[in-house]
């Protein structure tokens, strides 16, 4: 059975790991950031037309959502998507603290009786936290993926052409 302090060791380990994640994404995005504002500043200066400028950004939308999973959806003003991605999270979470509960008391009853069928148990819960590890991974990076692509088509609009009463989308294209 999983006590206290082994959750509150796996919940450190796991903040950690995310607060690494967050550091590389920001690291890039001030990197990528920088490169934009270089490729702007040559570009204003040959161009006289008016240059789109997003509403939102899509690489600080991906750091909020690396920094707190469902913070860039917030941003994003997709507040539907915060508690599917929180709830969705804390199922795998909640499933992860039990297989690995269940795999610890297996593991614990093979290492005193050595009995085949306590090996075999023990080995499918460890397979079983492992496999809703992998889910709560990409979970993450779908939270992020969502996060970027929806800060990119917040300006896309569906409007109606009132001559012809048909919908009529806006796309803008810089390049």
């Amino acid at each position: 059975m999983m006590n206290l302090k082994d959750c509150l060791n796996f919940l450190i380990s796991l903040t950690n790991r995310i607060t690494n994640i967050a550091l590389l994404v920001f690291l890039f995005v001030s990197v990528e950031m920088n490169a934009q504002i270089d490729s702007l500043s040559v570009s204003e200066e040959t161009q006289t037309d008016s240059v789109f400028e997003m509403t939102k950004s899509p690489w600080g939308a991906v750091l909020r959502s690396a920094i707190i999973p469902g913070l860039g959806q917030i941003y994003n003003e997709s507040y539907w998507k915060v508690p599917v991605i929180l709830g969705v999270t804390g199922w795998f979470v909640y499933l992860w603290l039990e297989y690995d509960k269940d795999y610890r008391y297996y593991r614990n009853l093979y290492i005193i009786s050595s009995n085949e069928r306590h090996k075999e148990l023990r080995t499918g819960y460890r397979d079983l936290r492992d496999e809703v590890t992998i889910y709560m991974g990409l979970v993450y990076l779908l939270n992020l993926v969502d996060a970027y692509v929806d800060a990119h088509l917040f300006d896309f609009t569906v409007e109606e052409n009132f001559h012809t009463r048909s919908p009529m989308l806006n796309i803008r294209i810089g390049f």
